[in-house]
């Protein structure tokens, strides 16, 4: 099945001696870089007429978040996650690293829990803050994932503060529904524990017939004990300009939120504002293009993954990256096998759990065709 395309979703831009991060790592070699979560696809069309725009003002001085980006945001929430929310819960930063890293210094515990498999900045980011990292392991159940809430309420047990969430979940793409999200709620409730939920990838939900809901959402009780972080950069493939939003609605929460960013954490930049504004006004038929896009490839890779012996994974509900398992081809170094193949993909380790590999299918189809049968050469050769 083939997509006609309004825009450039089938053209890969060369990304190679242009600082790239996802490139630049296999400089010199032939190998595809299917690793780190930014997509082979330009920015929207709107977005890049918006950098123009403000580029060609001239003049790159300080600045403040227009009350226009504010106003766009607020919409946005309301458009596509029917959460309303206050202007004065919003605050920008530069990048949701930043945000994760803020947060861990915000909740004054010893101990902060999440979820494993998980981004990796969920487990460095408490040690950064001098704290102790709990982890929860999640079961995988009927080709699901799932957070073990036994677990999670036990855990949550004694000298824990804050838990972070990832929703929609990286690596594994799950789409947690309202049910678990309230139990996550109530045992977070009855322990006193805050939840900082990363919810960057609300925007790339594939399965047509699951939303995203934030946790904050949930309820007034639930609002006063999250820190929600989001952003532009992954829907829209806008990483590089570092922008992103905490939304606090707790006055408490967010002053010492605010304290903990005094002195360390910059404004947004006038760029990341022009095109966050402009991604979330101006770029609704880009989004619903890459949306099909990234269900075909998605498609692709599962029917590529089910034909390679000793390779498992599961349909990710949202995202543009799969969570492969190749325990069963019992190999050392899984990354550099498939290194030696020609493909580069994230080492399950850093995200707390060997023997898996993440892929990240946000490139246009060639891309991911040649990288994919690149991997099935190499198990062939084993």
């Amino acid at each position: 099945m083939t997509l006609a395309s309004r825009f450039r979703f089938d053209t890969a831009p060369d990304r190679r001696n242009t600082d790239s991060m996802k490139w630049h790592k296999y400089d010199g070699t032939d190998i595809i870089p299917m690793w780190v979560a930014d997509m082979d696809f330009e920015a929207p069309p709107a977005v890049l007429d918006a950098l123009h725009q403000r580029i060609a003002h001239g003049v790159l001085g300080y600045g403040i978040v227009p009350d226009t980006l504010t106003a766009a945001t607020i919409a946005m929430l309301a458009k596509t996650c029917a959460w309303e929310i206050d202007p004065d819960w919003l605050i920008w930063l530069p990048g949701l690293v930043t945000g994760l890293n803020v947060a861990c210094r915000t909740i004054e515990s010893q101990g902060i829990a999440t979820a494993t498999p998980i981004y990796p900045p969920f487990l460095t980011a408490p040690v950064y803050a001098g704290k102790q990292v709990v982890t929860i392991p999640m079961i995988l159940d009927r080709a699901t994932w799932r957070m073990d809430m036994d677990l999670l309420d036990q855990r949550l047990s004694g000298g824990v503060g804050l838990f972070l969430l990832c929703n929609p979940h990286n690596p594994t793409g799950r789409v947690f529904s309202a049910a678990e999200l309230q139990t996550v709620m109530d045992i977070c409730d009855r322990h006193d524990v805050v939840v900082c939920s990363d919810e960057i990838h609300c925007g790339l939900v594939l399965d047509e017939n699951k939303r995203h809901i934030p946790i904050a959402g949930l309820s007034r009780t639930a609002a006063s004990r999250t820190i929600t972080l989001m952003a532009p950069s992954k829907t829209y493939n806008i990483p590089g300009l570092y922008g992103s939003f905490a939304v606090i609605p707790d006055p408490a929460i967010r002053s010492r939120f605010c304290r903990a960013m005094q002195g360390i954490v910059p404004r947004i930049n006038v760029l990341a504002a022009a095109a966050s504004e402009a991604a979330f006004c101006m770029a609704p038929d880009w989004h619903q293009e890459l949306l099909a896009v990234l269900r075909l490839n998605r498609q692709r890779v599962m029917d590529a993954i089910a034909g390679m012996p000793g390779l498992s994974t599961t349909c990710p509900e949202a995202t543009y990256l799969a969570w492969i398992d190749v325990r069963e081809l019992g190999l050392d170094d899984p990354v550099r096998f498939f290194e030696e193949a020609g493909v580069g993909l994230s080492d399950g380790r850093d995200f707390g759990w060997e023997g898996f590999l993440r892929l990240n299918f946000g490139c246009p189809r060639e891309i991911l065709d040649k990288g994919l049968s690149r991997m099935a050469d190499g198990i062939a050769r084993l």
